[in-house]
């Protein structure tokens, strides 16, 4: 205002121009006071506390500091908004407040300063708060040596803390000071709001003379810092090794260490050698891992360096295993003996060994286990004197060694674990034969107890009885007993053992004694039985002897009596070896008694009846065995007053039939017999007889066998009779005693076979070639085999079998006889086959003998009988029409006549030569007589006419007949044929076309020929035939004339001209065929 008001007091006096330049001044200078002013406040700022924090230690004061302004100096109020009293002055950066309730404070703190003061405000919540715990004190360090054990004593400072709190301590261990970590750890504890020291102990691997050791820990309530550390430290100048003689359980590892001032060069342990671990100057350390069990004198460590070897000992092994079965009982209620098991070995021996300690709580005394050196696994023992008046005692056992302890506890009533000694002297005195009295002597006081003892009784026949008895215990150790229920005149062994009558546990067993009763009179007369002789007039009484626990004595022997209603016999007495009697009697009903005798007296006597109740209804039964006897049954009859008897016999045996009997009471219907006796594969008779009160009657006679076996011979047969087609075989019975059971039948085997070369084998297997036939008629001695073939060598086999099996083969071969109806039969079907064949044959030939004629040997026609040669009397006139048969060219063949009937002149040699022949024919040499060999040559045709009219007009051919003298006879002609027949026509001419130069010689040659004689073949070709179908023809069918083959074979070297029946049937053709074989031709 001031300011102002002296600024405008001139601006009255100047212009409006001055005006203008006050009001610039004024905008400047206000805006330089502006600049002043927040320069001020940006000053002020920079010089107030910044960067609040607070932490504890102890969790009730909190120590707050902040960054004070550099070049400011003066006084902090720190002050705590809403809470009374809560400022707080320093001239530090920091101050103390007390522990603030949980949430947001508002803090403010004013700078108080010379020119002015500044002030800051901070929000302070206790999660912004650090908590350092106090720095752990350790109040004491100490090593272990032998142990290699550090042990740690600190204390927490609990006593700062307002209430409880988990703490967690960090403790590590080093080597070489603050640069390596060989352990780190933790334990936890609780502050309690006291002080209070804290223990922890760490065992090395190394020894700990091997190298110093450090030790720091820290605590951890919400983080963890470091709180340092404090170091101790020891050395030894002499040369060591460490440990020394330890004993480690087997498994572990170990570290050995050396402290030397020399250089080590090797480390062993037993011959193994290790690699050695470099420690501070020449010290040196070998880790062993898994280390296994050492022997008893223990394993060797060894360090070797260039002039001395340094070691020690290290003894591996185990911890002593609880005692396993603990016992503790007495032998005399006057010592307890404890007994255990060690259970698995330590391997520690000597003073490494486990040592026994029992203690007996309620008395407080104990005994120690001292031994030698004794095997593993042994049963241990200590010996505890009994206290007067005590019965309980409670037991502990402990074991120790070098590796650790066990213990087992036992809690005994010990009159209840009385385990007596083994009984002695043993002795019998006689009561009477069926009672003794047993003595022994048992060391130990039992008169507070009773004893349980038990009597063991071996009979002869070795059967145990075992008898329990109580007995009150005495001081003197001796003890009887009376044994009673024993037989007359039987040996017995005898033993004892005893127990408490609580029972714990038997005594051993005493020494055995034996000892014979005294005899008594028999208690049963003898096992009676009686059989007549086979005559009828003796009867014969059996017994049998006594068993001994109804002899009750030795039988000296036997006296055999008969009695009737008029008399009574006694007979002498028969000594014991012998168990039969005969005595002479007639049929009456007689009693027979029989009683034993040894030298306490004479038994009861046993009778039975001399008669005997005939039975006409009796059938023999057949039975079989099952297992070691045969059971037999009988249907129940009241009328059997007395017992049943069935005895048994071998049915080999001759008459009288007994080997044994056995009676059974009269109310049974059934019975198994067994014998030592019985045998497998032999038949036993078996007699049952029932009793009445006049005597016995057979029941059932039964034969059986306890076991069927094969018969083991084979039946002998024969061959009876032989036939062509059957054989007859005959065999015998087997005998019993080679049968070995019931016969079921035979089997018979046949087949073919030669002696020495068939071997029947495989009978069971079912072959084809093998027959068989089974014979289930046991009474069956014959066989009939038919149906076989004659001459034939057969190989017959026999066998009889049982139940029990197939017996043997018995073999022969047999040949049967020739079949002679067979061999009649053999010649007469072929002989009627061939009848019937020829009959056959005969009748075909008979109707087809023309056929077979003309097939295999044709008729050389007779010109004479020719009809192509029967003229016409027109031809024999000279019919001009007719014309001259030609003849077809061919080769020329021989004709042979080997025997002429009439005698002729011999013609030795005749030449017909061809005109067209160039050379002419060798001659034939002369042949013998009444042959005649004709060269024939048939006409040869020069050329053929063309038509009729020129063979009219002029002839061209020529006929030439030569006469052939025939070697038959000539045949008788009917008149009429004779009177035809030309004079001068005897003998066959043929006929030879022969050509001619000119018409002329034609003319003239026809002109001589019709006036020559004989035969001439010409006749009209109309009125000709074709005879045979092999002819040819001219293949020009305009032309008349035609030529044929002659009518007679010019080839055929049979007879020409043979005899010739007129009345013989003609054959149409001549050809051969298969048909005309079964076709009947007709006759010309």
């Amino acid at each position: 205002m001031d300011v102002s008001s002296c600024l405008r007091g001139p601006s009255w006096m100047v212009g409006s121009k001055r005006m203008r330049m006050a009001s610039n001044f004024r905008w400047l200078l206000s805006t330089l006071i502006l600049l002043y002013l927040m320069k001020q406040v940006n000053s002020q700022k920079k010089g107030t506390p910044r960067d609040f924090k607070c932490k504890t230690q102890n969790l009730q004061v909190w120590n707050c500091s902040w960054k004070a302004p550099p070049g400011h100096d003066g006084v902090y109020k720190v002050c705590i908004e809403n809470r009374p009293h809560s400022c707080y002055q320093s001239e530090k950066g920091n101050v103390k407040i007390p522990r603030l309730p949980p949430g947001d404070h508002e803090i403010t703190i004013n700078l108080s300063r010379g020119l002015g003061s500044s002030m800051s405000k901070f929000l302070l919540n206790e999660k912004n708060v650090y908590f350092t715990p106090e720095t752990p004190e350790i109040l004491t360090l100490s090593a272990d040596f032998p142990t290699s054990t550090l042990h740690l004593k600190w204390n927490d400072k609990g006593s700062v803390y307002p209430h409880h709190s988990d703490v967690i301590w960090e403790i590590k261990i080093l080597h070489k000071e603050n640069t390596e970590i060989i352990k780190l750890i933790t334990h936890n504890t609780t502050l309690t709001g006291k002080d209070t020291v804290h223990h922890w102990s760490w065992t090395s691997d190394l020894p700990l003379e091997c190298a110093t050791h450090y030790v720091g820990i820290r605590c951890y309530i919400d983080d963890r810092h470091f709180s340092g550390h404090k170091q101790w430290r020891s050395s030894d100048s002499q040369t060591k090794v460490f440990p020394q003689d330890k004993v480690i359980p087997v498994g572990s590892d170990i570290t050995f260490c050396c402290v030397t001032q020399e250089k080590v060069l090797l480390a062993q342990i037993g011959q193994t050698n290790c690699p050695l671990i470099h420690l501070d100057g020449e010290n040196v350390a070998i880790k062993i891992r898994n280390i296994s069990v050492s022997a008893n004198s223990g394993t060797n460590v060894v360090f070797t360096t260039d002039d001395n070897m340094f070691g020690t000992v290290i003894f591996a092994g185990y911890p002593p295993d609880i005692p396993q079965k603990l016992n503790c009982e007495t032998y005399d209620l006057k010592e307890v003996i404890c007994t255990w098991n060690p259970g698995r070995s330590t391997a520690l021996v000597g003073p490494r060994n486990t040592s026994y300690t029992l203690f007996e709580s309620f008395s407080g005394k104990y005994v120690r286990y001292k031994r030698a050196e004794v095997p593993t696994n042994e049963s241990y023992q200590l010996f505890f004197q009994m206290l007067p008046d005590q019965e309980i005692y409670n037991f502990t056992l402990s074991a120790l060694n070098p590796l650790g302890q066990s213990e087992s506890t036992i809690l005994v009533n010990i009159t209840e674990k009385v385990h007596p000694h083994t009984p002695t002297s043993i002795k019998v005195k006689d009561i009477n034969s069926t009672a003794v009295i047993l003595t022994w002597h048992l060391p130990g006081n039992f008169a507070k107890i009773k004893l349980l003892c038990q009597v063991e009784i071996i009979k002869t026949d070795l059967v145990r009885e075992l008898r329990n008895v109580t007995v009150k215990g005495v001081e003197n150790s001796s003890y009887l007993i009376a044994v009673d229920k024993l037989k007359p005149y039987t040996r017995y062994t005898f033993r004892i053992r005893c127990s408490s009558d609580t029972f714990w546990k038997w005594s051993k067993w005493s020494n055995e004694k034996q000892y014979l009763t005294t005899e008594a009179i028999p208690s049963k007369g003898p096992d009676t039985w009686r059989e007549w002789s086979s005559d009828g007039k003796n009867l014969i009484i059996y017994w049998k002897p006594l068993p001994i626990h109804e002899a009750n004595g030795k039988i000296l022997s036997y006296n055999v009596s008969c009695s009737s209603d008029e008399e009574t016999q006694s007979l002498s007495e028969i000594p014991d070896p012998q168990h039969r009697a005969e005595i002479q009697l007639d049929k009456n009903d007689y009693i027979i008694s029989v009683v034993a005798k040894n030298s306490a007296g004479s038994s009861p006597p046993s009778k039975i009846a001399s008669m005997e109740i005939p039975n006409d209804d009796l059938k023999i039964e057949q039975a079989i065995g099952m297992g070691n006897g045969i059971l037999l049954t009988w249907n129940y009859d009241p009328n059997m007053t007395c017992d049943y008897v069935i005895k048994w016999c071998n049915s080999s045996r001759s008459e009288p039939c007994l080997m044994d009997w056995k009676k059974v009471p009269s109310n049974s219907s059934e019975t198994v017999i067994e014998s030592d006796q019985f045998r497998p594969g032999v038949r036993y008779n078996f007699f049952l007889y029932g009793c009445k009160n006049q005597g016995y009657q057979l029941l059932r006679s039964i034969i059986g066998y306890i076991e069927e076996l094969a018969p083991i011979v084979a039946p002998n047969f024969t061959v009876e009779d032989t036939s062509a087609d059957s054989i007859l075989v005959k065999w015998e019975d087997i005998p019993v005693e080679e049968l070995r059971g019931f016969l079921r039948g035979y089997l018979f085997y046949f087949e073919k076979g030669e002696r020495d070369t068939s071997k029947m084998r495989g009978l069971e297997s079912g072959r084809s070639d093998i027959k068989v036939k089974n014979i289930t008629d046991v009474s069956q001695k014959t066989l009939r085999i038919a149906d076989l073939q004659g001459k034939t060598s057969y190989h017959l086999v026999l066998r009889a079998y049982t139940d029990g099996g197939m017996g043997p083969e018995k073999s022969m071969f047999v040949v049967t006889k020739e079949n002679s109806v067979g061999l009649i039969i053999a010649i007469l079907i072929p002989v009627a086959v061939a009848v019937l064949v020829g009959v056959v044959t005969s009748v075909l030939c008979y109707r087809k003998r023309e056929w077979i004629k003309e097939t295999f040997y044709p008729d050389i026609p007779n010109p004479e009988n020719c009809k192509a040669l029967q003229f016409q009397k027109s031809v024999c006139e000279g019919n001009s029409g007719l014309k001259t048969l030609e003849m077809n060219p061919c080769t020329p063949n021989n004709v042979e006549v080997l025997e002429a009937r009439s005698i002729v002149p011999k013609i030795e040699d005749t030449e017909i030569i061809s005109p067209i022949a160039e050379h002419p024919e060798d001659h034939l040499e002369a042949e013998p007589e009444n042959h005649v060999v004709v060269s024939y040559c048939p006409p040869v045709i020069e050329e053929e006419i063309p038509n009729p009219g020129v063979d009219e007009a002029g002839g061209t051919s020529q006929v030439i007949y030569i006469d052939v003298q025939s070697m038959y006879q000539p045949q008788a002609k009917p008149e009429e044929e004779q009177e035809n027949e030309p004079v001068g026509g005897a003998g066959y001419k043929p006929q030879m076309h022969l050509p001619v130069t000119s018409a002329v010689e034609d003319l003239a040659a026809e002109d001589d020929l019709d006036k020559t004689a004989g035969y001439r073949p010409q006749a009209d070709v109309n009125t000709w035939h074709l005879v045979s179908p092999d002819s040819p023809r001219s293949t020009d069918s305009n032309s008349e004339i035609v030529s044929f083959g002659s009518p007679c074979s010019i080839n055929s070297r049979q007879f020409l001209i043979p005899p010739r029946d007129e009345d013989s049937p003609k054959s149409n053709g001549g050809g051969w065929s298969f048909t005309n074989f079964f076709q009947n031709k007709p006759n010309d």
